[in-house]
C-alpha cells in the first residue's frame, strides 16, 4: 500500500498557493514538505494542520494506492 499527495498539490494550485506558503502558514520544517514531495510519511498533525489551513478533509489532500501486487 502506498500513500501520496497528489490532491494536495492539486488544492494548493486551485487555492493559488505554492509549497513555501503552506509550510508557513502550518509553521512545518522543509524536510517536511520534502518528505511529503517524495509521497514520505508525516504526522497525522501535520496533515490536520493542512487540512485546518486549506478548510477540507484529508481525503482532500492525500490518496491510498494498492500496489498491484498486493492481496488481500
Amino acid at each position: 500500500m502506498s500513500f501520496n499527495y497528489k490532491p494536495l498539490w492539486k488544492l494548493l494550485i486551485d487555492k493559488n498557493m505554492n509549497k513555501e506558503t503552506l509550510k508557513r502558514k502550518i509553521n512545518a520544517s522543509p524536510s517536511t514538505i520534502a518528505r511529503m514531495s517524495k509521497n514520505k510519511t508525516v504526522s497525522m498533525e501535520t496533515l490536520g494542520k493542512i487540512c485546518e489551513i486549506l478548510q477540507c478533509n484529508i481525503n482532500d489532500i492525500v490518496e491510498y494506492t494498492k500496489e498491484e501486487n498486493e492481496s488481500v
